[in-house]
């Protein structure tokens, strides 16, 4: 109960914190991606545009990673196979390994896919893999990535840590394990905390960014370790019953507005003048509202607006509170949500309400305009 109690109270902070990053973010990256797109082709400054862009990304990873821990990553779940995923990462992996390390494979073969967010999934492999050469050091040490498939009962399900509630059944599993130091059961106690490390400094996330991932994918991860012979991480995941439908990316549309209007609600400044800025050069009419209440206020005196691009956490009235008050006063209201939260978790009060569309933040110009098209049509 106690372990439950605080990693409920560390992903609250953690989820906190990344939301309010990635409106400050959102700023930087999308003011970043509207000056290169202003500026004339080959403008050396371009380049530096892009620098920004690319830093903000990673600060965007970071923060994913924190919404990962809190268990409320964004992932874009797609039907995964564990193994062409772990045998496209060998030459990535080769390069974390300690100089006297040895990655050996031990693959089994015609297993089932897992539905899961690829790139998420690679973050798990790289991060077990990084941790067991870090545990083998400077002396000579073997690392074994193993996958398999398990019909787990629930007597074994309860011996798996950091599971929460898992159903007995057929699970994919991908096994990290090496001939390093092991671990102290006090150190085995810490290892999900996050930048908890045995080195002198840390890496950041690390395994709690792997615990996060594996609870968003509702699965589990099982810990055996013992000191001076090695240790083993098992990351279960659901198996895939079935072939998922595929799904196509829509393609671009023309970008123009015509003079059509918009309505911009966000308490954040910097988020508002940007995307008002952005809409604009595109040919948008464009209003702003600094929160769920003026936002409203401003829907109920026009019905002139084509679409509403809605914050989802707000001061005196919130995303959903406003969006339903929307819909009161129209029924047809067009509203895309924006959030910094996980698709999946900021829309689970809108679903089946008509909702037109989801932008995560933080976003780029480019994503931005796509997402309006996609709902308001070229």
């Amino acid at each position: 109960m106690l372990q439950s109690q605080k990693l409920e109270s560390l992903g609250v902070l953690a989820g906190g914190i990344a939301h309010d990053f990635n409106n400050l973010l959102t700023g930087m990256l999308g003011y970043a991606s509207l000056t290169r797109m202003r500026l004339p082709p080959g403008d050396p400054i371009g380049e530096d545009m892009k620098r920004i862009e690319s830093a903000a990304m990673r600060a965007a990873e970071l923060c994913q990673q924190m919404l990962a821990y809190a268990g409320r990553g964004q992932f874009e779940i797609q039907p995964v196979e564990l193994n062409v995923l772990t045998q496209e990462m060998a030459q990535l992996l080769a390069t974390v390994l300690s100089k006297k390390a040895v990655l050996k494979y031990n693959l089994t073969a015609g297993l089932p896919s897992v539905q899961a967010d690829p790139t998420q999934l690679r973050q798990v492999v790289m991060n077990l893999i990084t941790n067991a050469s870090d545990a083998i050091g400077e002396r000579s040490g073997v690392i074994t990535l193993t996958t398999g498939l398990i019909d787990a009962d629930s007597r074994y399900l309860t011996e798996i840590q950091t599971a929460e509630e898992l159903k007995p059944g057929r699970y994919v599993y991908l096994e990290v394990s090496d001939t390093g130091y092991g671990m102290t059961d006090e150190v085995r106690a810490k290892i999900f905390d996050p930048f908890f490390t045995t080195k002198f400094t840390g890496r950041g996330l690390g395994l709690a960014a792997v615990q996060g991932i594996v609870r968003g994918h509702k699965g589990g991860i099982k810990v055996h370790t013992q000191p001076g012979r090695g240790t083993t991480f098992k990351v279960l995941f659901p198996a895939l019953a079935g072939d998922a439908e595929v799904v196509r990316p829509a393609a671009q549309p023309t970008m123009t507005g015509r003079g059509r209007r918009v309505l911009v609600v966000d308490d954040e400044e910097d988020v508002r003048v940007f995307a008002r800025k952005v809409l604009e050069i595109a040919g948008f009419a464009v209003t702003v509202a600094v929160d769920g209440r003026c936002g409203v206020k401003a829907f109920t005196e026009s019905h002139a607006f084509s679409l509403v691009l809605l914050d989802l956490t707000m001061p005196r009235l919130g995303g959903s509170e406003a969006y339903r008050e929307m819909r009161r006063h129209r029924a047809d209201a067009c509203v895309v949500l924006t959030s910094g939260f996980a698709a999946e978790e900021a829309t689970t009060g809108f679903k089946g309400k008509g909702l037109a569309g989801f932008l995560r933040k933080p976003f780029r110009a480019d994503e931005l305009l796509k997402t309006i098209f996609d709902v308001v049509g070229p």
